[in-house]
C-alpha cells in the first residue's frame, strides 16, 4: 500500500511538472516584442532578421517549437542565451550552486532553531518567552522578505555598525567569500523561521495534550524522557510539510532576495533574464525553480507517510 501510494504521489508530480513546462512555455511565447529583433537591434538587416528566426526557430508552429524545447530538456540542452550566445546550461550552472548554497545555509540555519524554539515555546506556554516568541513571529510572519533586508542592510551596513557588506561584490563562488552570506542567509532565515516556530509550537501543545504523553508520565517516566521519547518525534512528523514547503519557499523566495543584495544566483540572473527578453534562460530558470519546488514537497510527502502509522500498518 505505501508503495502504491508514494507511486501516485511521484505520478502526480511528474503530471504536475508537464503542466508547468507548458505554462512556462506558453507564458514566454507570449511575451511582447520580437526575439529576433530584440537580439540583434532595431539597425538590424531584414536578412539578418530571417536567418537568426529560422536558428531559433521562431518560424515554425508552437507546437514543434514546444515539443523540440521538451526534448532538449530531456537531455539537459536548453538552448544557447539570445544575450551572450553560450549555452544555457554553462551560463546558469555556476548561478544555480550559488544559490543552492544560499538555501541550504538558511535551511540548516533555520530548521534546528525554529524546531527548538517552537518546541520550547509550547513548554513555556502563557509565560513571557512564549508571548514574546508568538509576537515577535507573528511581525516577521507579517513583513516582507525585501523589507527585512532593507532593514538589515541599514542596521549592519550602512548605518552606525557598517560590519557587514551591503552587497555581494565578489566573482568567484559564493563560499569564498562567508561575510557576503551572513545578510541574505538571515534575510532568509526571519522569512521562514516564523511559520515553522509556529507549527510548531502549535503541533506540541497539541502532542503535550494527547493521551500517550499523559499515560508516559503517569508511568513515572521523567519529563526528559517523555518530551524527548515521546513529545518531539511526534511533533516534528506534522511540521514536515511545513518545512518543506518553506524550503521550497526558499527556491522562489531567493529571487527577491538576490536582486537585493546583488547576489550572483538563479533569481538575480532571472531578473536580468527577463530585462534581456533571453527566452532560453527564463524557460530554464523557470522550470527549475518549479521542478526544486515539486521535488521538496514530493519529498516532504513520502517522509509523512512513511511517518504515519496507519500507513506502516497498513503496508505489514
Amino acid at each position: 500500500m505505501m508503495f502504491r501510494l508514494i507511486a501516485k504521489r511521484v505520478l502526480v508530480g511528474i503530471l504536475i511538472l508537464w503542466v508547468i513546462s507548458v505554462v512556462i512555455f506558453l507564458a514566454t511565447q507570449t511575451l511582447p516584442g520580437d526575439a529576433a529583433q530584440a537580439i540583434l537591434g532595431r539597425q538590424a538587416t531584414p536578412d539578418r532578421l530571417a536567418a537568426l528566426r529560422e536558428q531559433l526557430h521562431l518560424n515554425e508552429s508552437p507546437i514543434s517549437q514546444y515539443f523540440k524545447w521538451l526534448g532538449g530538456v530531456f537531455t539537459l540542452d536548453f538552448g544557447s542565451s539570445l544575450s551572450n550566445g553560450r549555452a544555457v546550461t554553462t551560463v546558469i550552472g555556476p548561478l544555480f550552486l550559488n544559490s543552492l548554497v544560499l538555501m541550504a545555509a538558511a535551511a540548516i540555519v533555520s530548521t534546528p532553531i525554529a524546531l527548538a524554539l517552537g518546541a520550547w515555546s509550547a513548554l513555556r506556554r502563557d509565560k513571557l518567552v512564549d508571548h514574546v516568541t508568538s509576537s515577535a513571529t507573528l511581525i516577521f510572519a507579517a513583513v516582507p522578505e525585501f523589507v527585512v533586508g532593507m532593514i538589515l542592510v541599514i542596521v549592519f551596513a550602512t548605518g552606525a555598525l557598517r560590519i557587514l557588506p551591503a552587497v555581494y561584490v565578489g566573482t568567484g563562488p559564493a563560499w569564498g567569500n562567508p561575510t557576503q552570506l551572513i545578510l541574505p542567509v538571515v534575510t532568509l532565515v526571519l522569512s521562514v523561521g516564523p511559520y515553522i516556530v509556529r507549527s510548531m509550537r502549535a503541533t506540541m501543545l497539541e502532542v503535550l495534550e494527547s493521551q500517550y504523553v499523559q499515560q508516559a508520565r503517569l508511568k513515572g517516566l521523567s519529563e526528559r524522557t517523555v518530551l524527548l521519547r515521546h513529545a518531539l518525534p511526534n511533533a516534528v512528523g506534522p511540521v514536515v510539510q511545513v518545512i518543506a514547503l518553506q524550503l521550497a519557499y526558499l527556491m522562489g523566495g531567493a529571487v527577491v532576495i538576490e536582486f537585493l543584495f546583488r547576489y550572483p544566483g538563479i533569481g538575480n540572473a532571472l531578473i536580468d533574464a527577463v530585462r534581456n527578453r533571453d527566452l532560453p534562460v527564463i524557460q530554464a530558470l523557470t522550470l527549475i525553480i518549479a521542478t526544486v519546488y515539486i521535488v521538496v514537497n514530493l519529498i516532504a510527502d513520502i517522509i509523512s507517510l512513511v511517518a504515519n502509522p496507519k500507513v506502516r500498518t497498513a503496508a505489514r
